[in-house]
C-alpha cells in the first residue's frame, strides 16, 4: 500500500509543476509624489515547461492586483420627513483598497465557479463581509454599491479579453492604476488555467508609498497632528492674505 502511494505521489508531481510562470513587471514600485496622476503596470511573462504544450482547452491567464484590505462601514440612506437620513448600516470586514481584474478570454471561460470560489478572484469574492445584522434587509446590497462606487472611481477594474497570450507561452497585458491609491503592498497573482481549472499561481508584490513632500505630510499628520493642524491654519492664512494682497494690487492698477 505504501508504495502504491509512493508511486501515485510521483506519478502526480510531474504534473503539478508541468506549466510555471516566469513573471516581468514594468516596475516594481509606484512612488505617490505630490503631482501624482496615476501609473500604468505593464505585467508579462512565459510559461516555464517541462513537458510538450498539453492538448485540450487552450491555456488562459487570469491576473490580479489588490491593494490593502481595509474595513468599511457602509450605511444606507433613506427619505425620511423630507430629508436623507441614514437607516441602516453593516460592517464590510476586509475590502481591498484596489482591485483589479484582467483575464485573456471572457471571466467565466477563463475561471470556473469552483476554482474563482476557491481562490476568491472575481471582485465580489474579494471582498469578505460576513456576520450582517439579522435586521438588515438585503445585506449583500451593501457590498454592490461598495464595488459600484469604487468602480466608478476607477479602483475596482474588471478587464476581460485583455491579457494577449501567444502561442500558449507568452503573456502581457497592462493594468491602469489611478491617482487616488492607497500607500501599502499590493498583492500580484498570475493564475494559469485550462478549461476553467487553475493548473498554476504565481505571487508577488508591488510596493506603493509615497515619497518626498507627500511623504513628509503624511508622517506629520500621522506623528504630530497638532503641529500638523497648525501648520496647514498657518498656510491657509498666508494662502488669504497673499490672495488679498495681489487682489488690491489690481485694484490700484
Amino acid at each position: 500500500m505504501r508504495a502504491a502511494l509512493t508511486l501515485l505521489c510521483l506519478l502526480m508531481a510531474p504534473m503539478a509543476a508541468a506549466e510555471n510562470v516566469v513573471l516581468g513587471l514594468s516596475q516594481k514600485s509606484v512612488s505617490i509624489t505630490t503631482n501624482f496622476d496615476g501609473s500604468e503596470i505593464l505585467i508579462f511573462g512565459a510559461i516555464k515547461r517541462e513537458e510538450a504544450i498539453p492538448s485540450g482547452p487552450p491555456l488562459e491567464v487570469v491576473m490580479t492586483i489588490a491593494g490593502p484590505n481595509q474595513p468599511l462601514t457602509v450605511r444606507r440612506k433613506d427619505r425620511r420627513f423630507g430629508i436623507w437620513i441614514n437607516t441602516d448600516e453593516i460592517e464590510v470586514d476586509s475590502a481591498p483598497a484596489f482591485y483589479a481584474v484582467a483575464t485573456s478570454a471572457p471571466f467565466g471561460d477563463a475561471l470556473s465557479d469552483t476554482e474563482d470560489l476557491r481562490h476568491r478572484i472575481s471582485i465580489h469574492r474579494a471582498i469578505r463581509s460576513v456576520g450582517a445584522p439579522m435586521d438588515v434587509e438585503n445585506a449583500s446590497e451593501f457590498v454592490t454599491a461598495v464595488i459600484r462606487i469604487r468602480q466608478d472611481d476607477n479602483l475596482y477594474q474588471l478587464l476581460e479579453n485583455t491579457v494577449e497570450v501567444t502561442e500558449q507561452t507568452l503573456f502581457r497585458t497592462s493594468i491602469a492604476l489611478p491617482a487616488n491609491l492607497t500607500e501599502g503592498d499590493y498583492q500580484t497573482r498570475i493564475l494559469l488555467t485550462r478549461g476553467g481549472d487553475v493548473v498554476s499561481d504565481f505571487n508577488t508584490v508591488i510596493e506603493v508609498k509615497k515619497v518626498g513632500l507627500e511623504r513628509y505630510l503624511f508622517n506629520l499628520s500621522r506623528q504630530e497632528p497638532l503641529l500638523y493642524g497648525l501648520l496647514s491654519l498657518a498656510i491657509a492664512i498666508f494662502a488669504g492674505w497673499g490672495a488679498s494682497a495681489v487682489f488690491r494690487i489690481f485694484q490700484r492698477n
